[in-house]
Formats: C-alpha cells, sequence, structure tokens
C-alpha cells in the first residue's frame, strides 16, 4: 500500500511539473524576442543622454479609452534586450497568463492621460530579464498609434506589501513591477521596480516583418 500511495505522489508531482512547465513556456511565448526589430523602433534607442522628461500637458490628456480584462491594448519594446512584449489590460490572474498586464487603479493610467502608467509581470516568464537593464535605457510604449518614449531613471527592490510603488506622479511615468528574486522557488517575498520618465511621444509608422 506504502509503494502505491509513493508512486501516486510522485506521477502527481511529476505531472504537476509538466503543466506548469507548459504554463511557463506558453506565457513565455507572449514576448517575441527579435533584437532587429525591437531595436529599430528608434534610432536613438542606445543613446545614454539623460533628457528632460515630458510635463503634463492637460490640453493632451484623453481618458475616454474603455477596456475590459484581458484586452490587448498595446506593445513594450525594450531594445536592450531585443524583446516586445503584448501588454493586456489588468493584473488579474487569469491577464497575468497572458503575458504583461497594466495595472488598473487610482493612481494608474494610461499613456494618453500623462500621468503614471504601471505594468506588472512574471519574472520566471514574460520579465524574467528585467534585471539587465540599468539607469539610462530607453522602452517603448506603443499605444493606438502613438510611441511613448521612457528613459530608465531608478531600479530598486522592495517588499512586496509596499504601497508607496503605485502612488501619483505629476511627471508621467512608466513603471515596471515583478517579483524579486528573479530565481525564487516558490512566492518571492519582494518586489523588482524599474521606474522611467517620458521623454518623447511620436506617431508610429508600423513596419512590415519582412523589413527586419
Amino acid at each position: 500500500m506504502r509503494n502505491r500511495i509513493g508512486i501516486l505522489l510522485l506521477v502527481i508531482g511529476f505531472s504537476f511539473f509538466l503543466w506548469n512547465t507548459a504554463m511557463m513556456n506558453m506565457q513565455k511565448q507572449n514576448v517575441e524576442h527579435n533584437p532587429v526589430k525591437a531595436e529599430a523602433i528608434d534610432h536613438n534607442w542606445d543613446d545614454p543622454i539623460v533628457e528632460e522628461p515630458l510635463k503634463q500637458d492637460t490640453d493632451l490628456i484623453n481618458n475616454e479609452y474603455s477596456f475590459h480584462q484581458g484586452d490587448q491594448i498595446g506593445e513594450l519594446t525594450i531594445p536592450r534586450i531585443g524583446n516586445l512584449f503584448s501588454i493586456y489590460y489588468g493584473t488579474d490572474k487569469e491577464t497575468l497568463k497572458k503575458g504583461v498586464g497594466l495595472y488598473e487603479s487610482s493612481h494608474t493610467a494610461l499613456p494618453t492621460e500623462y500621468k503614471h502608467t504601471a505594468l506588472a509581470g512574471h519574472r520566471d516568464t514574460v520579465f524574467s530579464e528585467l534585471g539587465n537593464l540599468e539607469i539610462g535605457d530607453r522602452m517603448y510604449f506603443v499605444f493606438d498609434n502613438i510611441k511613448y518614449e521612457y528613459q530608465i531613471r531608478d531600479i530598486w527592490i522592495t517588499d512586496k506589501e509596499d504601497r508607496t510603488v503605485l502612488v501619483d506622479k505629476e511627471t508621467p511615468t512608466l513603471t515596471l513591477t515583478t517579483c524579486y528574486p528573479f530565481d525564487f522557488i516558490g512566492p518571492a517575498p519582494q518586489r523588482y521596480i524599474i521606474q522611467s520618465e517620458l521623454v518623447d511621444k511620436k506617431v508610429f509608422h508600423h513596419l512590415e516583418d519582412d523589413a527586419y
């Protein structure tokens, strides 16, 4: 009997491992690793010069968008690591299974509102390479055919209960959050935070895939 129970537990454990691995691989498929395409998003993606942030402009603010949890709303490109990420509305469990999620709260907003935009992703799937970014690196959030260019200002690690990360901002800001340490087994006790400021915005011209 004990041998049967042991074998059963072994089978259950192995099945769970296979299921978890399959789910992780599915989430990683929502990240396109294409350095040539990522770098093509802007000619100055590797310019380390610190630029002045754009200020809030009440004449430009647009909050007339309506989305449902899980809707795909845009794309995040980070040339430094050669990745392009699909962005989905919301940070609930099911949405984060798809990929990068956009926080919906009273302190965060879409890029069009020129306030605080915040994104979340799992450390072992879509955001596994955030640790390779440095202050001064540029990130691009394409939303409604507009390319919002952000430059990283600060990177830090904080407790998972820290409520000072998602707060109101007077300067248009993009924050990326993920669990930390990256190689931690089980629920991670900390959060890895990357905060950047908006330095430019332009109409985004899509390129055909065969152009890369």
